[in-house]
């Protein structure tokens, strides 16, 4: 029982992939996740297209891999984050679809809230704004919306779970209710510094306690799958968000590290030790892990798109049939040309948490052409990230001098990475490892099994791919820069958040 499987559920993918003890990855297995958009600004996924994926994957992963049951010491799960699930308890069956974090739907309720003064509780709390992105507002659209969930809810009938939860649930057939403290410092519910969810958030969005899963350590006793899903039982041991999953993959255990995913969207979090950091710039205070019972916290800043902005080249504009060709497209812009994506297709992250801004092209002229809409998608990345590290370095003095530690598909161009670490003016670190997600999964999963080492040992196996420096002179970061912010203005209905 040396093997470790961890099941990866993204945002735009369902993955299974198996390491070894020594966390080498062994096979991998993947789906792409079906996106629908029921109105403008609305994000759903199907719960049992999710479940689906996540069996077919595993299984065709342990095919790959020559293994059965019996040689897996446990499994561990990672997922995106916030995106929303209400099921019934007797049937297992969803009563929506699943809200994705990226979902806007609820911005009118959380105005109201903060028009009612309730801001201030909820991020004293939670360490969190009130904005769509997480869970609590989801979860009263739902009980609202769908007629009978209510009251049902009210009787203890239903379920809420973020996507872990419920795959939690299926997979022990039931047993098990429970998510990880990652995930519920997510939700707007949780009280980050007692650890436990909160009557008088519950209270304020209308969400019954009997609805919530029970809160556990990132590694820990989740309970084992049903015998026939894989050929026999195999322990579940870990659960974490994919960024915080990501964090732990990328060795940050010390505080002041920080790292860097970029995927559908791009998540930096700033390991900031034992207590957490109250953000004066609109950042998050989130729980980075909690390994035997002791919490470690990390600010964090979280823009929502990020690769999606070169989905959306291929599938909106159809300028390239495969992302990986954006990064040619992007290398044949003019450089006389100053192009600037805004990509708030469904509103601001950090640190502006602008819910009604939309996105936008500016600076395009009659030269302006596919090379340039690349090119600006792509810097846009380095740009939302340098707006997320000058706050994070307003914050906290830790993050003064780190080096970025990257992760995502985003990482893997050249381009970008050099990009970015020109407009920072400071270095990007890019791993030889970069399942970076999984493997912080596995870990967990692994290190409760006691087949992997402690954190020390992981953090000591991290390795160095490429460092990427700077390289454009001061006064074209400047221009450059001064060009982002005038475009960010240009976009933003409430300038003064």
């Amino acid at each position: 029982m040396t093997h470790i499987i961890a099941i990866d559920q993204g945002t735009t993918s369902t993955r299974a992939i198996i390491f070894d003890a020594a966390l080498h990855v062994i096979a991998v297995a993947q789906q792409e996740l079906r996106q629908i958009y029921p109105a403008a600004g609305w994000v759903e996924h199907d719960p049992e297209e999710i479940w689906a994926a996540v069996v077919a994957t595993v299984r065709e992963a342990m095919e790959t891999a020559g293994i059965a049951a019996a040689d897996v010491a446990s499994i561990g799960i990672t997922n995106q984050r916030e995106t929303t699930i209400v099921w019934d308890r007797e049937t297992g069956k969803p009563i929506h679809n699943a809200i994705v974090w990226q979902d806007r739907r609820t911005a009118d309720a959380c105005a109201a809230l903060r028009a009612q003064g309730h801001e201030a509780v909820v991020t004293e709390k939670t360490g969190l704004v009130l904005d769509p992105y997480f869970s609590a507002s989801k979860i009263a659209w739902l009980l609202d919306t769908i007629e009978g969930a209510r009251v049902a809810a009210d009787a203890g009938c239903l379920a809420f779970g973020t996507v872990d939860t419920f795959l939690l649930w299926r997979l022990t057939g039931g047993a098990t209710h429970a998510t990880d403290a990652t995930n519920a410092s997510r939700t707007a519910l949780f009280n980050i510094a007692s650890g436990a969810w909160d009557s008088e958030l519950t209270g304020l969005f209308g969400v019954p306690t009997r609805l919530l899963p029970d809160v556990r350590d990132c590694a820990g006793e989740f309970g084992e799958t049903l015998p026939e899903l894989f050929g026999g039982a195999i322990r579940i041991l870990g659960i974490a968000g994919d960024q915080q999953a990501a964090t732990i993959g990328q060795g940050c255990f010390t505080p002041g590290m920080m790292k860097c995913t970029y995927g559908t969207g791009c998540f930096a979090l700033l390991n900031t030790g034992a207590e957490p950091v109250r953000s004066r710039h609109r950042l998050l205070s989130t729980i980075a892990y909690q390994l035997d019972g002791q919490r470690t916290y990390a600010l964090e800043g979280a823009i929502f798109i990020a690769g999606a902005a070169v989905q959306w080249l291929r599938d909106g504009l159809h300028l390239i049939e495969k992302a990986s060709e954006v990064n040619g497209l992007a290398q044949k812009a003019d450089p006389a040309e100053q192009v600037y994506l805004v990509p708030a297709f469904v509103g601001l992250g950090a640190p502006y948490w602008d819910a009604d801004a939309r996105g936008a092209l500016l600076g395009l002229t009659r030269n302006s052409g596919p090379s340039e809409i690349a090119q600006a998608a792509l810097e846009a990345v380095g740009y939302q990230t340098r707006d997320m590290l000058d706050a994070m370095r307003a914050d906290s003095p830790a993050a003064g001098d780190t080096v970025l530690r990257v992760d995502g598909g985003m990482t893997a161009s050249d381009v970008t990475m050099q990009f970015l670490s020109d407009i920072l003016g400071a270095p990007v670190d890019r791993p030889v490892v970069m399942e970076t997600t999984a493997l912080g999964a596995a870990f967990l999963a692994g290190y409760r099994a006691g087949v992997c080492p402690d954190p020390a040992g992981l953090a000591a196996t991290w390795r160095l791919d490429r460092r990427f420096t700077p390289q454009m002179d001061e006064a074209k970061r400047a221009r450059k820069w001064a060009g982002w912010q005038a475009a960010v203005a240009r976009v933003r209905t409430s300038p003064g958040a």
